[in-house]
């Protein structure tokens, strides 16, 4: 897996662990952290597949 995927879905998880813990400490500020977590498991997922199509 590329590293720039691979830290890319290390935030989206790390967003989504936030947006948990702030959801329920009452913050609405949560939901930018579940948007955070959507965007950059996208660019995890395109990074990823952009590898996996140049690969010999």
């Amino acid at each position: 897996m590329p590293r720039f995927a691979l830290l890319a879905f290390v935030l989206a998880a790390l967003a989504l662990l936030a947006a948990v813990v702030s959801v329920l400490a009452g913050f609405w500020l949560g939901l930018a952290w579940i948007l955070l977590a959507g965007i950059s498991s996208n660019i995890g997922w395109v990074q990823w597949r952009r590898a996996r199509v140049q690969q010999p």
